[in-house]
């Protein structure tokens, strides 16, 4: 029964990896991808200064977080090159990679980036100005 189970979760789990490739119209929003590691200080140092506020912030709301682990990163479509650091965020919109930011510089630095970022690469408008 459990290996019944596990062989229907990966067979969920690549389908919900080809629909953005195949249809990148019915993904058209921004998203942020973490790919991080369980064993990551950096990622567990961004988990507990901006994982709780970040669903939150405009920036949270215009692309929602998802996050997938580096050995599953190797397999997703929407990723255009090899991440060798953890974590790295990516910035996805219409199923592909956008921009990067690779490492955690921090709280404020972080929001810094990302706010570039989204402006740079997408529509959003920084509502703080």
């Amino acid at each position: 029964m459990y290996v019944e189970r596990q062989r229907i979760k990966n067979v969920f789990k690549h389908f919900l990896v080809i629909i953005p490739s195949v249809f990148p119209a019915l993904v058209s929003a921004a998203e942020l991808l973490m790919v991080r590691e369980d064993d990551c200080p950096w990622c567990t140092v961004w988990e507990e200064e901006i994982g709780p506020i970040y669903p939150k912030t405009p920036e949270g709301k215009f692309a929602p977080l998802s996050q997938v682990n580096l050995g599953q990163s190797i397999d997703d479509t929407r990723i255009l090159d090899s991440v060798i650091y953890t974590p790295t965020f990516i910035l996805i919109e219409k199923g592909t990679e956008i921009a990067r930011l690779e490492g955690y510089p921090g709280e404020d630095f972080f929001w810094t980036i990302l706010k570039e970022m989204l402006i740079e690469n997408t529509d959003y408008e920084d509502i703080t100005k």
